[in-house]
């Protein structure tokens, strides 16, 4: 039997930041896929606020966590529409606060048709960073105890992930959040930063101390950082 992660134990505090980052095939994507009960782990558990996620539902799951994911999935209804999918209960007012907050909002006043603008395959196409924004709307409605950006910035071109950075940094303020990361600019303002490879927490520390320990974070920072040309 192959083990994709093995030995790994961590906490995300309340109200604190925690980000996972590793290279390709580290395990990142695993950790996502078990904290949402795709896969069952063979031994050990996770747990929100002391209680197996075993015991939980699925759907009373799904509300606690809120997540910005890498690519978007926008139906094909109106922009209200999606905004609105994070919770159908919500007022016109709560939606257009949403977005405000999402910094989508100027955006969608300016189309001809507003809030009511279709997107998707058959509608207005928006780009990444505009679909991203949408799912951050979509997320911020829904209020929910965990916030969680699955790699939400990695296929963004570096201009719009450092925008979309500062939406998920001032959505997030004081919230507790997991972060799965590649990019570790994504990653550097977190509480903690939990360094993944082979299945394993080979380092963990803040930004500062990891590249203070010229370790395995150190070096990848190095070959993302970007180069400066004058």
């Amino acid at each position: 039997m192959k083990w994709i992660i093995k030995n790994i134990s961590f906490t995300v505090p309340n109200g604190k930041k925690v980000a996972i980052v590793g290279p390709t095939g580290a395990g990142k994507s695993t950790i996502s896929r078990l904290l949402f009960k795709f896969y069952e782990p063979k031994s050990g558990g996770i747990y929100i606020n002391h209680l197996n996620i075993n015991k939980i539902s699925q759907q009373s799951l799904r509300e606690m966590i809120g997540v910005v994911p890498q690519d978007t999935v926008l139906f094909n209804d109106s922009i209200h529409y999606n905004i609105a999918y994070g919770n159908t209960k919500a007022s016109e007012e709560q939606v257009i606060s949403a977005a405000k907050n999402a910094d989508i909002h100027d955006f969608i006043s300016s189309l001809p048709d507003g809030y009511q603008t279709i997107v998707g395959e058959r509608g207005l196409k928006l780009s990444g960073g505009e679909k991203q924004r949408v799912a951050i709307a979509r997320t911020i409605l829904k209020n929910p105890k965990i916030f969680f950006f699955d790699e939400a910035t990695s296929a963004l071109d570096t201009s719009t992930e450092k925008e979309i950075q500062k939406n998920l940094e001032k959505v997030s303020k004081n919230k507790t959040t997991l972060i799965i990361a590649h990019r570790l600019s994504t990653a550097a303002n977190a509480d903690q930063i939990i360094v993944l490879d082979k299945g394993e927490i080979i380092e963990q520390g803040t930004h500062e101390e990891l590249l203070a320990q010229k370790g395995k974070y150190f070096e990848m920072w190095g070959k993302q950082k970007p180069t400066i040309q004058v």
